[in-house]
């Protein structure tokens, strides 16, 4: 599958915000963006960022949160028409669905110490859902469904390091941890007020209602 291959601190240089999308870096002062708080491009160090139309900033919304998930446009929009298709608020919807996706869950359980990390490790077979092996960072976890850390992958130096941060962190309240056998639940789907991304998720819809 096609996925981003360039500098990710040029994604959060661009938005004008940490997305925290590397980790322990993020919150250390190599990162980027307390570093070169402009936008990049050789017209970035120029001065103030330009003035957006409505049109602009909805789309600025829309590319902030794809780059939050680390998803592609085609994938996001999928994501969208099903948030339309559900009952509820459409915005809420698409949140909900981005947060249900297994690399974010295992992310939220601190089995990453971001999506990225938490994608790669996703990829790399390292985790079962309800016992069978998942290898697909979008696979969209349900209420109920147990995310364990593979028995031999727990051998991988990463892997316990990832799983003793686990065990010093309280999840969000839609999941359950245990860290011992390293194991999440997804006890609830996620309320708004329990999502804790920057985005205005209203501002998509009214992208998409164009």
């Amino acid at each position: 599958m096609a996925r981003y291959t360039e500098a990710q601190c040029r994604l959060c240089r661009r938005e004008g915000m940490k997305l925290y999308l590397k980790g322990d870096r993020c919150y250390s002062g190599k990162c980027a963006i307390d570093r070169k708080s402009y936008a990049p491009g050789m017209h970035g160090q120029g001065g103030r960022r330009p003035k957006v139309s409505e049109y602009g900033t909805q789309l600025r919304e829309k590319q902030k949160t794809r780059r939050i998930y680390g998803i592609l446009e085609k994938q996001f929009r999928n994501y969208f028409e099903k948030a339309e298709r559900q009952q509820g608020i459409t915005g809420e919807n698409l949140l909900r669905l981005l947060e249900r996706r297994l690399d974010n869950v295992v992310y939220r359980l601190g089995l990453g110490s971001s999506r990225v990390e938490a994608r790669q490790l996703v990829r790399h077979g390292h985790f079962t859902v309800n016992g069978r092996k998942v290898n697909i960072p979008s696979f969209l976890t349900r209420v109920g469904d147990v995310i364990e850390v593979r028995e031999k992958s727990k051998e991988s130096p990463r892997i316990k390091e990832m799983m003793e941060r686990a065990a010093d962190r309280t999840p969000p309240a839609w999941l359950e941890y245990e860290s011992e056998p390293a194991r999440g639940r997804l006890v609830a789907l996620p309320a708004r007020d329990q999502i804790d991304v920057p985005v205005q998720e209203h501002l998509i819809v009214e992208l998409y209602s164009r």
